[in-house]
């Protein structure tokens, strides 16, 4: 089993920054993939952006340009660097682990960090 742990939501205005962070404790040598998931009330929970453990990222197109994904390895943490925040950013947030083979599948869960951009 794998756990992770969410830090860094909150509230912020449009055009802001957050930072939110993940920490994976566990069965790490499980997993080889990291990423952020949202969901926004009353719509279907979206992948954000993922890393690998050897460093390839993939982005929704919504957020390229203004979200970076970022892990350190030896704390066993992923980081998801959020800027020029929308409106419509504006959901919670899952921190997710997985086995990224030909694409991402995803075993383990965060709680979810709540994250509102006002406008």
């Amino acid at each position: 089993q794998v756990q992770l742990v969410e830090s860094g939501g909150g509230l912020v205005q449009a055009g802001g920054s957050l930072r939110l962070s993940c920490a994976a404790s566990g069965s790490i040598s499980s997993i080889n993939a990291m990423g952020w998931h949202r969901q926004a009330p009353g719509k279907q929970r979206e992948l954000v952006t993922a890393i690998s453990s050897g460093g390839s990222t993939k982005y929704a197109e919504s957020v390229k340009g203004r979200f970076t994904i970022s892990r350190d390895n030896a704390k066993n943490t992923v980081y998801l660097q959020m800027n020029s925040l929308k409106p419509e950013d504006t959901a919670v947030y899952y921190c997710a682990a997985g086995i990224w083979f030909l694409s991402p599948v995803w075993n383990y869960w965060g709680q979810g960090t709540q994250v509102t951009v006002s406008s």
